[in-house]
């Protein structure tokens, strides 16, 4: 099975991103009978305005933490979006056979523009480059968190309409979601993301990952007194990293023998060791920027390969050379 999946380098990861998609994407490279693609979705970035500076900073950041977080080049196709031309080509031809009502339902440019986000093209057509991100590798599976699902579900359409059209050229994906994870709450209980600053960083420094864990929104319960484990949103993150001790922190819970600091201090603990190694890799790669550029160029040329390939297809069906002159 052919499974892929990008994560745009728009600043750091935090455990939402985690959780909602890579954790599983990463499974499912280590099963072994899966061909695994991951690209760094760069191009998705500029729907928000950021520096050049910011930009490659963002960049370099996001390649680093996704190898230090368990993608394995040598088992997987490792990739940066901007660097395989035939993306933003095909995204032009599959834009022409994109409805406008299609677009204009997507719930991710609708959310980002009732908060007052500027919207502007790229943001309204996001889905279509997306579409192109999955097509040009044919894959069957890609795992998204929920709120990507229906994007995924937009290529699809954008897919089936294509080949109705002008013959079979893709492959139908289907969306991969966890119903356990498919939401990750944020500090203030909504939805875990940038865009609503309440997210927990990866790899934040200590005492800023102690600070944001401390800081976790909670009910007024006085000391001493009952805790429901149910309501309790810092219990949600102990359940969510899996929390060895979760039966007898549950029970100190409902004794009232646990409060919601204590309960805080083991999360922040818990989360620091769970993410040591990725850490302590994450460090050796940022000092040795020769491999980790030797591992894009070598992803680039087997990712541009089969690209080139679909996007040749896709060009001779609407009537184009197969091929450029140059």
């Amino acid at each position: 099975m052919r499974i892929l999946t990008g994560m745009q380098s728009s600043g750091d990861p935090h455990i939402g991103n985690y959780f909602g998609m890579m954790r599983q994407t990463i499974k499912f490279q280590n099963e072994g009978k899966n061909e695994c693609f991951y690209f760094i979705a760069d191009l998705h970035s500029f729907t928000t305005q950021r520096s050049p500076e910011e930009f490659r900073q963002n960049q370099a950041r996001c390649v680093i933490d996704w190898l230090a977080l368990g993608v394995n080049p040598e088992k997987s196709i490792f990739y940066r979006q901007s660097d395989i031309r035939a993306h933003t080509e095909l995204t032009w031809l599959l834009l022409c056979q994109t409805p406008m009502g299609l677009l204009e339902r997507a719930h991710s440019f609708k959310d980002k523009k009732a908060r007052g986000l500027e919207a502007n093209a790229g943001l309204f057509t996001y889905p279509v480059l997306m579409a192109s991100d999955i097509l040009l590798y044919g894959a069957n599976k890609v795992p998204v968190g929920k709120d990507q699902k229906q994007h995924v579900e937009m290529a699809r359409d954008i897919a089936q309409k294509f080949n109705s059209t002008f013959g079979e050229t893709f492959v139908i994906p289907e969306p991969e979601v966890l119903k356990e994870v498919e939401t990750i709450p944020g500090l203030d209980g909504q939805k875990m993301s940038k865009s609503y600053g309440n997210t927990i960083e990866i790899f934040a420094d200590e005492s800023v990952l102690k600070k944001k864990i401390m800081s976790i929104k909670t009910d007024s319960v006085p000391l001493g007194q009952p805790i429901d484990p149910k309501k309790c949103l810092v219990f949600r993150f102990h359940e969510l990293f899996g929390n060895p001790d979760l039966e007898t922190l549950r029970k100190g819970y409902t004794e009232g023998k646990i409060g919601f600091g204590d309960s805080k201090k083991q999360l922040f603990e818990f989360v620091w060791e769970y993410f040591r190694p990725a850490r302590e890799k994450r460090g050796k790669l940022l000092k040795d920027t020769g491999l980790v550029e030797k591992i894009l160029k070598k992803g680039a040329g087997k990712a541009n390969a089969i690209a080139e390939e679909t996007l040749s297809k896709a060009r001779e069906r609407v009537g184009l050379a197969k091929k450029h002159l140059v």
